[in-house]
């Protein structure tokens, strides 16, 4: 049984179980056999923990023992909770920046106004929910007509409908997010063109969303309403005129060699387990951190999926501003959950439970890997515009769809998202890329996943795993399907936050 464990910091007095293990167990490493069977990801105790007594996991806190708990007794939610904990900020101590990779290239769509894309969508975005069948009608109308269906360099037409955008505060926290959230999306690099349709009557007003100005640098943009167009019909019809129009100058451009310091990827983890932290999460890191160092943009959310690790990134923050920032959107979270019956421990999921994950503390620790180890470079609201390159984070709920929803609408062309449990979804107009953390989740679900994390438990190491996901995330961005795009993942997963009543 030599290999069945493994201990991740040496100050940890836990170990992970890389095996289902039984009862009676005999461990090295551990004093005694195993009182109790455990199941593989979760924890073990390396010795015997007394009530009270802190337990650590990566270095570092994780909760509290909630009784005595004997060497080699399983650790999870009967005998681990979060306890106390205090976090030492510590704003730019670790703000060391990664030494230069030479310059990678990709193949994408460039924009007017220097961005590049990774694919070339044409949007069908909906200012109300009220419209999104119509919304769906055009897109479907569009597929089916020869002439765009044919139409080269068009990746397709996406209708993005949301439950929102009326029955709302018109000046508040809530309306700005939204406004943000689809004006985002409408700029975003994968679009080649935007059909704005409203149905007239709603809060989130066309004329509003349009602006004084234009909302797409390349003009290669639309707006309607159903009530002012004359109807269900009248505008299905007037909205596939508009599309070819839209289509032919999107069918223009091809894609031409580009920097990876054009590449913008959201950074994403859901149904994690015990593994998430150990394989596919600082796999991912490793990743990140070579796209900053050729000049990339990465950015990590998740804020209730930070909690009690905030201060890993704030001590990496370029200046003290961004490092306040990320404290300044935590104690905001803090309170949000209060005022609304909730708290920061309402995570882990039972997923993330069944996986071998405890507390908030110990999932946000794993998550947290992700954004590797490079240097903090911006703070953002949700969907708020990107316009820092390097490691950045924007502030979202931990729930996938959403958060990735606002890292789309921030600017995010890539997604890749680590999951041990096995998520399925996409995110169009964005690529996702999938990492299983573990071998049993990827041999049962390899459709759905593309890479493998779980081998690092095998001895692959986290540098090459690392370089095999940027080798990845170049190949998708150049134009090679994702296998939640082969799957036609992408047209349920637009999830703006929604924030405050509805009326």
């Amino acid at each position: 049984m030599k290999e069945a464990l493994i201990r991740l910091h040496e100050i940890d007095n836990l170990c992970v179980a890389l095996n289902d293990l039984p009862a009676g167990a005999v461990l090295t490493g551990i004093d005694a056999p195993l009182p109790a069977a455990v199941p593989r990801g979760h924890k073990v105790a390396a010795r015997a923990i007394a009530k009270g007594e802190m337990v650590l996991r990566y270095g570092q806190t994780i909760g509290q023992a909630l009784e005595d708990i004997a060497a080699g007794g399983h650790i999870h939610s009967h005998n681990l909770g979060m306890g106390p904990h205090s976090t030492d900020y510590a704003i730019g101590a670790q703000a060391t920046p990664l030494p230069p990779l030479p310059a990678r290239t990709f193949m994408g769509y460039h924009r007017p106004d220097g961005s590049v894309g990774t694919r070339n969508y044409i949007g069908i975005l909906t200012s109300v929910n009220c419209s999104g069948s119509v919304a769906r009608f055009i897109a479907e109308a569009a597929e089916k007509d020869l002439i765009l269906s044919s139409m080269p360099n068009i990746d397709g037409f996406v209708p993005i409908v949301h439950n929102s955008g009326c029955g709302m505060a018109g000046d508040n926290e809530g309306y700005d997010t939204l406004m943000r959230t689809l004006k985002g999306y409408a700029r975003n690099p994968n679009f080649g063109g935007i059909l704005l349709l409203g149905l007239g009557c709603e809060v989130m007003q066309v004329p509003d969303l349009v602006g004084a100005g234009r909302l797409r640098p390349d003009g290669n943009f639309r707006y309607m309403t159903i009530q002012g167009t004359g109807g269900t019909r009248a505008t299905i019809a007037k909205g596939l005129q508009v599309l070819t129009e839209m289509a032919a100058v999107a069918a223009k451009v091809s894609r031409a060699p580009a920097s990876v310091s054009k590449l913008v990827v959201g950074l994403q983890c859901g149904g994690s387990d015990g593994y998430s932290g150990i394989t596919a999460n600082p796999a991912l890191g490793v990743a990140s951190d070579m796209l900053v160092a050729m000049g990339g943009t990465t950015i990590l959310s998740e804020t209730p999926e930070i909690y009690g690790a905030e201060h890993l990134l704030t001590r990496r923050a370029v200046s003290r501003e961004i490092g306040e920032k990320l404290i300044e959107r935590i104690k905001w979270w803090e309170n949000y959950t209060a005022i609304n019956g909730g708290e920061m421990d309402n995570n882990p999921s039972p997923g993330n439970k069944r996986g071998g994950l405890t507390t908030i503390l110990e999932k946000s620790l794993g998550a947290v890997a992700k954004g590797g180890t490079a240097p903090l470079a911006g703070v953002y609201k949700f969907a708020e515009p990107i316009t820092t390159p390097g490691f950045v984070y924007m502030d979202s709920p931990g729930y996938d769809p959403c958060s990735v929803t606002g890292q789309i609408a921030s600017g995010a062309t890539m997604i890749v998202f680590t999951t041990g449990r096995g998520s399925v979804s996409g995110y169009k107009p964005s690529p996702c890329i999938k990492l299983a953390t573990n071998n049993e989740m990827y041999a049962r679900m390899s459709e759905d996943m593309d890479i493998n994390c779980g081998d690092i438990i095998d001895g692959v190491s986290l540098a090459a795993k690392g370089a095999e996901i940027l080798e990845r995330i170049i190949a998708v961005a150049s134009g090679q399907k994702s296998l939640s795009e082969d799957l036609g993942f992408g047209g349920a997963e637009f999830v703006p936050w929604q924030i405050g009543a509805v009326m």
